[in-house]
């Protein structure tokens, strides 16, 4: 057990008695998968200092008394508040963060060493009530389908929850506007195909029981819980890289802390090549530019984002004012 772990025999997931200790076991054995994915960037800490059915809060900045070694980057809120956030640099980072009761990591999509590019774009798809993961998984199919007919290379990931992520590792020639048009125009072209199964509706009012591709999470500063991270359930879930052919097979709620031993001895690392092949967004902006030629705004942005060029009135349908008649 790394010396960075005090308190290691304090129980963090009650219903099988899993430690802090246990924890950072669990991120010392992904070290190596773990630093390909999270390696060199920002991440925001949600810190569970009694264990994960305690309170909880977000820390974007680190605490002013931290180690001389411990390395950190400068990152801005929409309205521009900045904050020194901890950089993933290895694993006594992340092990650090362990000890102050983080459980897992909440990622920024780019390199803290080139924050101007975004590498990576994150499809979320996101239940909506009266879906369940075999929607989801369905979905995933659609989506295998549309990346393969753009050559373009995806990655899924259970979310720890009930949802599922797809990450596209990026060639770093762009930044977070144009990787969010992409997965604005991903969506609504999923939701083309299949509309009695997905929506890109950014209003829940206009979504009914369908999957919801949340476009805004590749907003800029936006953050995304990473992959081998471990999430505040009962279980202790654990956000798990797949294989495409895995994602009919397996129900998130099977992948925890005392499950993933043993699937990493059987599997080892789905995302393994990731950061060895980069692909392109033009596949997708050219999707995007074609949606605007034939009339389509941009969706609308979240509501702690300035209002943005080309956006639609930022209201929900039920609330817009009714145009006069006449």
């Amino acid at each position: 057990m790394s010396d960075l772990i005090t308190s290691p025999d304090k129980v963090y997931f009650a219903e099988r008695g899993e430690t802090k200790g246990d924890l950072a076991a669990h991120y010392e054995r992904v070290a190596e998968p773990l630093m390909r994915t999270m390696g060199g960037r920002p991440v925001l800490l949600q810190r569970f200092p009694e264990g994960a059915g305690g309170p909880s809060f977000f820390q974007k900045r680190v605490p002013k008394n931290k180690p001389d070694w411990l390395q950190t980057t400068v990152v801005a809120t929409p309205n521009g508040t900045t904050s020194e956030a901890l950089v993933a640099a290895d694993l006594d980072h992340v092990l650090w963060a362990v000890n102050l009761g983080c459980l897992g990591f909440h990622v920024w999509p780019y390199l803290a060493a080139d924050p101007e590019h975004t590498d990576e774009l994150r499809i979320d798809l996101d239940p909506s009530p009266g879906t369940n993961f075999g929607h989801i998984q369905q979905a995933a199919a659609e989506l295998r389908g549309l990346l393969a007919e753009n050559g373009v290379t995806g990655y899924p990931k259970t979310t720890g929850n009930r949802g599922l992520h797809v990450y596209i590792r990026l060639e770093p020639r762009w930044d977070s506007i144009a990787v969010r048009s992409a997965a604005v125009a991903i969506a609504r072209e999923l939701e083309r195909r299949r509309p009695d199964l997905i929506t890109a509706a950014w209003w829940k009012e206009e979504r009914g029981q369908r999957v919801f591709v949340d476009f805004n999470q590749n907003a800029p500063h936006k953050t995304v819980f990473g992959a081998w991270s471990v999430r505040a359930r009962p279980g202790a879930q654990v956000s798990t890289p797949l294989r495409w052919d895995e994602v009919d097979e397996i129900h998130p709620d099977q992948l925890t802390l005392a499950s993933l031993p043993a699937r990493l001895d059987a599997v080892g690392d789905p995302w393994l090549g990731m950061n060895d092949d980069p692909q392109s967004l033009e596949p997708f902006l050219q999707m995007q530019a074609r949606d605007l030629e034939n009339g389509i705004p941009d969706a609308p942005w979240p509501p702690v984002y300035p209002k943005m060029p080309g956006e639609p009135p930022r209201v929900a349908p039920s609330r817009a004012k009714k145009q006069p008649e006449g």
